[in-house]
């Protein structure tokens, strides 16, 4: 299962049912589970564990250096779930010490070619990263979030839940949950209608989250007024709590 001409320190830790390709190289301190398939070429490198059944294709580099000039060799870390498919040339560093030491990716996500994931970012389940969707450090991506190819991210923000970006945002505020962004600077444009119906939120729920919207972004009403009056409307659609909790927690403001 592990080509001869790939090079893994002995004291890498790799289930037997690991695929490697050729000239992929594993450090010490890597560990991979279960059914895995690591691609030619492929650098893993750092405390780094990655769960079962990813698929790593070729050029990537997981768990390097932090590009981070406070950066001092301290022991960090990088942890996969499961079930990732992470493509060509994409870029997923360690955490730093300034924050959690911890640059974490959940399961079932679509990381697209050339994406770039900094560190200390927390990436949620069931995200898509098109390609070239660059994360600067210490952001938070939510459940179900969808970066268009070309997005980017800047540093310490928060994507909610179900939010969508545009081919080519600029994102420099935080986006709250079911939001579709667009532009440079990145703007509020709808609600993400498409991601609900393939998740199945019911058209109830979808009007509620548009009424949501519309009281977040259309009405004439203070930003404190609207985000009480949304945490009001949550009461009757659960749907609506991840979204009332985000605007009224959001530390760098929200894109407006």
């Amino acid at each position: 299962m592990i080509d001869p001409r790939a090079v893994i320190d002995p004291r890498a830790r790799l289930d037997s049912s690991v695929e490697v390709g050729p000239f992929s190289i594993i450090g010490p301190d890597v560990e991979i589970d279960a059914g895995t398939w690591i691609g030619p070429h492929v650098v893993i490198n750092g405390v780094t564990r990655i769960g079962r059944d990813n698929r790593i294709y070729q050029f990537s580099s997981l768990g390097e250096v932090p590009q981070d000039k406070k950066y001092r060799d301290e022991p960090t870390r990088l942890e996969i779930g499961d079930r990732n498919l992470i493509r060509e040339y994409v870029t997923i560093n360690r955490g730093t010490a300034q924050d959690q030491g911890l640059t974490r990716i959940g399961d079932d996500n679509w990381i697209m070619a050339y994406v770039h994931i900094a560190h200390d970012c927390m990436i949620g389940n069931h995200t898509i990263f098109a390609n070239a969707a660059s994360l600067a450090g210490h952001v938070l991506v939510d459940d179900y979030v969808i970066l268009g190819g070309f997005t980017l991210v800047s540093q310490f923000l928060h994507l909610g839940i179900n939010s969508f970006t545009a081919m080519g945002s600029v994102v420099n505020r935080d986006v709250p949950p079911y939001v579709t962004v667009s532009g440079h600077m990145a703007k509020p444009y709808g609600i993400n209608l498409e991601g609900l119906k393939r998740r199945g939120f019911s058209t109830k729920v979808i009007t509620q989250v548009r009424q949501a919207y519309k009281l977040l972004y259309k009405s004439k009403l203070l930003f404190e007024e609207a985000t009480t009056q949304i945490e009001a409307m949550s009461a009757d659609c659960p749907e609506l709590v991840p979204m009332a909790e985000f605007i009224k927690n959001a530390k760098r403001g929200i894109i407006r």
